[in-house]
């Protein structure tokens, strides 16, 4: 005891020596490209979407699809048959990159391994996985790998490092039976679950959490970090029943991709990493706390497939959401679900093809830009980037003026120009006691969110206001 404890104390001395040997000029580098995007691609996918959220001809009540075999506790046996009939005969990783492109995203990061347990990769640390347990037979983040590399796409892997609910000794999240669907057995299955540290199948039992992170997570995260070229994001989550030890293990695979950036989600609050993952909402002002951080999001709602899903983010809310979330200096990592064939849903594609025609348009807005010190806006949002000493907002208007006066309260800077991206046309400026007012056309130039590139001379700090608070932050589920 007294040495293990000895070592984890050790262990967290040189990851915090680690942390501070890195000037921020370093830190700012690695970052670089991440901060400039502010838009990628979250995709989860695995044998969970054979269900479509459907078990037993129920519809799963509650959470995400990719957690039914938790939700309706699943036996491990039953739900590996389910598995062993995925074969995503019409996956198109090249159409999947072209399409975040088209959308303007920059990023995308997919589900290696899911709670579930199941890779979506050839490992040799599990049988449970796309090669060696389904008719697929293939690796399909070894094809998706290499269609970023052609179109210039990075590249990031979502690993469940602690939760793992087939590969024995993986941890369990404790959710009721009831929340799954309609079981009579519910009761004895959830004095099970509360006895068990959240497992409701003895299959799951019959190893130590020590082993399944020796014999399974260290050996997957050093193949996904060695197997597949340059990794940009290693995305972590939910760290049941995680220690310190575990996490040093885990994190010292991390040198194998020295450029990598990590998440929040490994081990909290020893291993911060470089980003914090508010999910399913956009901090406040009030929240925001000075760090880099990434809103995730689904599109419908779930993350992993549900074939009943009818509740679909509109492209309005979704152009708006990215505009909101730069704003902020934050990015948007946006969800897709594809089915047990590999497609991805109609509505998903419609939508991001929505986006991209506004970001065709207005990309220069989100593109290298950092957060307004103007803060949330009464008609919009406000992006900056300084360019030959001068200081750029660009104002994303969502509720255009009727009286064709746009009012920028407390702007009382000098202006070198300003225009409508969308056409470049000029607008006439001047101060006033409420602050900046552009005269703009009668009718907006995008229905959506319009943009007006307003050119002020000298700098500006650019610091969100409100006072820093920790950001709120969460699992997916």
């Amino acid at each position: 005891m007294k040495k293990t404890l000895f070592l984890i104390i050790t262990g967290l001395f040189f990851m915090q020596s680690a942390f501070a040997q890195e000037s921020k000029e370093a830190r700012d580098k690695r970052m670089q490209w991440w901060r400039e995007t502010h838009f990628g691609m979250f995709i989860h996918r695995g044998p969970y979407s054979v269900l479509g959220g459907v078990y037993n001809g129920n519809q799963q009540r509650r959470g995400g699809a990719e957690w039914i075999m938790n939700r309706c506790k699943i036996p491990v046996a039953e739900y590996q048959k389910y598995a062993s009939t995925l074969n995503p005969v019409n996956y198109d990783p090249e159409s999947w990159v072209l399409l975040a492109k088209q959308a303007g995203m920059k990023y995308m990061i997919i589900t290696a391994k899911h709670h579930d347990g199941f890779a979506m990769f050839k490992s040799n640390a599990s049988k449970f996985n796309i090669v060696d347990f389904t008719p697929y037979g293939k690796d399909v983040l070894d094809a998706l790998a290499k269609a970023c590399r052609k179109h210039g796409m990075k590249l990031g892997f979502y690993y469940s490092q602690a939760q793992d609910w087939n590969n024995p000794g993986g941890a369990a999240a404790r959710k009721v039976a009831s929340e799954g669907w309609a079981n009579p057995d519910s009761t004895r299955i959830d004095a099970f679950t509360t006895a068990n540290k959240g497992h409701w199948d003895p299959a799951q039992m019959t190893k130590t959490m020590d082993e399944y992170i020796g014999k399974v997570a260290i050996p997957q995260v050093r193949e996904l970090m060695t197997n597949y070229g340059d990794i940009a994001v290693l995305w972590w989550d939910t760290p049941t029943n995680m220690t310190d030890e575990y996490a040093l293990k885990l994190q010292a695979l991390l040198k194998l991709q020295p450029n990598i950036i990590t998440n929040d989600r490994l081990k909290r609050p020893n291993f911060p990493g470089d980003t914090g993952t508010p999910e399913q909402k956009i901090p406040g002002q009030d929240e925001l706390d000075g760090k880099d951080w990434e809103t995730c999001m689904t599109m419908g709602s779930s993350w992993g497939f549900k074939s009943w899903d009818e509740k679909w983010k509109s492209p309005e809310t979704l152009i708006r959401n990215l505009c909101d979330i730069a704003s902020k200096g934050g990015n948007y990592l946006l969800n897709i679900g594809p089915n047990s064939l590999g497609e991805i849903p109609q509505q998903s594609i419609d939508a991001l093809k929505t986006v991209g025609s506004w970001m065709k348009t207005n990309s220069e807005a989100i593109y290298k830009t950092t957060a307004s010190p103007l803060g949330s806006l009464p008609w919009g949002r406000c992006t900056q980037k300084e360019v030959n000493g001068n200081t750029v907002f660009y104002l994303s208007v969502f509720d255009w003026p009727k009286d064709g006066k746009l009012i920028v309260p407390g702007l009382n800077q000098s202006v070198a120009s300003a225009k409508l991206l969308a056409n470049g046309s000029p607008l006439k400026t001047k101060t006033s006691n409420d602050g900046l007012e552009i005269s703009v056309p009668s009718k907006a130039a995008d229905a959506i969110a319009s943009v007006i590139k307003v050119t002020l001379i000298g700098k500006i700090e650019a610091t969100t206001k409100g006072a820093a608070k920790k950001m709120k932050t969460g699992a997916l589920d």
